[in-house]
């Protein structure tokens, strides 16, 4: 049976400097790789929470009028990602005291403990911490 997972998502951003501000700089992520990408006026950056062994984001600076309007809202408003942690409260804290915008107040659902967020452009995030056997 084939092996398969995805790799990299990528996130619009305005700026690639505020972008690893945030994402290494307040939500703790691992900047990965930042190369420049010389033909194409751009660079690779890549992120990771902490402990991720194959997911990552892919910061990708909007490049057009049209990416630009989509900076932000990247999924008409719906959380777009889902940032499970092995300790809840400790990462909600954290984010909370660097200025972290919760938009929906921690809560029990029967697949774990969640609230969400918005990203510094505005993009919903889950940060879900998982029921062990949870559907």
């Amino acid at each position: 049976m084939p092996k398969q997972h995805l790799s990299l998502t990528s996130v619009l951003v305005r700026d690639y400097d505020e972008a690893i501000a945030f994402y290494v700089g307040v939500l703790g992520f691992l900047l990965i790789e930042d190369s420049p990408v010389l033909s194409q006026n751009k660079r690779w950056v890549v992120v990771a929470p902490p402990g991720a062994s194959e997911s990552r984001l892919l910061l990708a600076r909007a490049a057009n009028p049209d990416q630009e309007s989509r900076v932000g809202n990247q999924t008409g408003g719906r959380v777009f990602l889902f940032l499970h942690t092995d300790d809840f409260w400790r990462d909600f804290n954290l984010y909370t005291s660097k200025g972290v915008r919760f938009i929906r107040q921690p809560s029990e659902e029967p697949h774990g403990t969640v609230a969400v967020f918005q990203d510094l452009y505005g993009n919903l995030w889950d940060l879900i911490q998982p029921k062990e056997h949870a559907p």
